[in-house]
C-alpha cells in the first residue's frame, strides 16, 4: 500500500467502506419501496402515515412534530452527527490531515459543487426554482461507495479513499450551504442559547472529560436551541461532533471513534433508509410542470459533477498542487466523477429545505432520482469499459 495511506488505519477505512456499501444497497431498497408505494393504491395511506403527530417531553416543555418532521429534523441530526465525526476524523488523521493529502479531494469537491450549481442556474436563473441551486451540489456517500464496490470491486485503495474524501468534503460544503442559505428567520435568543451550550461542550473537551454521556446530553439541549433558532436543526449534529474528544487516529478508545463506531450502523441501516422511505415517494408522471427544475438537477448531477471534478483535478495536478493517487488515471477519475453525481440523500434533504411548494419539491425529487440513476449508469459504463487499474503489488 502506498505510504501516504498507511497513516490512516486500514481496518477503520475497510469497516467504513463495507458499511457504506451495504448501507447503499439497503438505502436503494427503501427508496425503491417508497417509489413503488407512492405509485400504488396505497399512496394515500403512505402520505397520511408521515403526518401522524408524535409528542415527546413533559408539559409544558413538550415538543409535538409529525413523524415526517421527527425523521427529517431529529433522526437526520444523527446522520449529520455521523457526517461531522467523519469530517473530524479525516481532518485529524485521514485524507484531509495535511495540505498535500487534502489538496486533490478539496479541489475535486469544490469543482463538483460549483459547476453543478451553475448548470442548474442556467435552467432556473429566474422563476420559482432559482432557490434550488444547492440541490445538485451533493454526493450521497453511501450510494457512491456502494456503486463503486458493485461496479469495480477491485478498484485501487487510492480510488476508494479519494472518492470517500471527496464525498466528505462535499458534505462539508453541503452543511455550510444549508447553514448559510437554507435557514430561515433567525431567532437570536435561541441562537444565543445554542452558542452557550456549544461553549459548555467545548469546555468539557478542554478539561478532559472523555465520557460520552455529558456530550450526548448537551447535544440534545443544543439540538433544541438550534431548532428554535431558525438554523436547521441538523446543523446541531455537526456542531456536536466537533466537540467530541479525539487526539489521534491511533487512539481507538477515543470518544470520537467509539461514538462513530456505535452510530455507524444505526445511521446506515436505520436513519438513512427511514429518510429514503419517508422522502423518496413521488408520483411518476409525464407532467412537464416545473420541468426546468428537474432538468437543471439532472444536468447538474449527470454532467456538472464529473465535469467540475475533472476541471478542478486537472488544474490542481497541472499546477503541481496535487497529484493523482497511485493506479488512478484520468479515465478512471472521470468514472469516479460520474459516481459522485449520485446525490440522493443530501439532495433530497436540500430540496425540501429549498422549496415550500410540494409541486416544486416533487419536480426536484424526479430530477434527483433520474439524475442519480443516470450518473450511476454512466459511472458503471466508464469504469467497466476502461482498463481496470489495481494497486501495485
Amino acid at each position: 500500500m502506498p505510504a501516504r495511506f498507511r497513516k490512516f488505519p486500514l481496518t477503520i477505512f475497510q469497516r467504513f467502506f463495507r458499511t457504506e456499501t451495504l448501507g447503499g444497497l439497503v438505502l436503494l431498497g427503501f427508496g425503491l419501496a417508497a417509489l413503488a408505494i407512492a405509485n400504488s393504491p396505497l399512496s394515500a395511506a403512505y402520505n397520511h402515515l408521515w403526518e401522524i403527530p408524535l409528542t415527546f417531553g413533559i408539559v409544558p416543555r413538550e415538543l409535538s412534530l409529525s413523524l415526517h418532521n421527527w425523521i427529517n429534523d431529529g433522526l437526520m441530526a444523527v446522520f449529520f452527527l455521523m457526517v461531522g465525526l467523519e469530517i473530524k476524523r479525516e481532518l485529524l488523521a485521514g485524507e484531509l490531515s495535511s495540505a498535500q493529502q487534502a489538496a486533490l479531494p478539496i479541489a475535486c469537491a469544490i469543482g463538483g459543487m460549483v459547476v453543478p450549481a451553475l448548470i442548474y442556474l442556467i435552467f432556473n436563473l429566474r422563476g420559482p426554482g432559482a432557490h434550488g441551486w444547492g440541490i445538485p451540489m451533493a454526493t450521497d456517500i453511501a450510494f457512491a461507495l456502494g456503486a463503486l464496490n458493485l461496479i469495480a470491486p477491485q478498484a485501487p485503495i487510492g480510488a476508494k479513499v479519494l472518492l470517500t474524501a471527496v464525498a466528505i468534503v462535499d458534505d462539508m460544503g453541503s452543511v455550510l450551504v444549508i447553514a448559510l442559505f437554507y435557514s430561515h428567520g433567525i431567532v437570536w435568543s435561541a441562537l444565543g442559547g445554542a452558542a452557550m451550550t456549544l461553549l459548555v461542550l467545548i469546555g468539557l473537551n478542554l478539561i478532559g472529560i472523555r465520557h460520552l454521556w455529558p456530550y450526548l446530553l448537551g447535544g440534545v439541549v443544543l439540538w433544541c436551541f438550534v431548532r428554535g433558532s431558525g438554523v436547521h436543526a441538523t446543523i446541531a449534529g455537526v456542531a456536536l461532533a466537533f466537540t467530541i474528544p479525539a487526539k489521534s487516529s491511533e487512539d481507538v478508545s477515543s470518544p470520537l471513534l467509539r461514538l462513530e463506531h456505535a452510530l455507524h450502523n444505526f445511521s446506515a441501516f436505520v436513519v438513512m433508509p427511514l429518510f429514503a422511505f419517508a422522502n423518496a415517494g413521488v408520483k411518476i408522471d409525464l407532467s412537464l410542470q416545473h420541468a426546468e427544475i428537474g432538468f437543471g438537477i439532472l444536468a447538474g448531477l449527470l454532467l456538472g459533477k464529473p465535469v467540475g471534478i475533472m476541471i478542478a483535478a486537472l488544474i490542481a495536478v497541472k499546477t503541481g498542487v496535487a497529484r493523482l493517487p497511485q493506479a488512478v488515471n484520468w479515465g478512471s477519475l472521470l468514472g469516479y466523477g460520474f459516481l459522485a453525481g449520485i446525490g440522493f440523500t443530501m439532495s433530497l434533504f436540500i430540496a425540501m429545505l429549498a422549496f415550500d411548494d410540494m409541486a416544486l419539491v416533487n419536480a426536484a425529487k424526479r430530477g434527483i432520482i433520474v439524475g442519480s440513476l443516470l450518473a450511476g449508469v454512466a459511472g458503471a459504463l466508464m469504469l467497466r469499459t476502461g482498463r481496470p487499474l489495481r494497486d501495485a503489488d
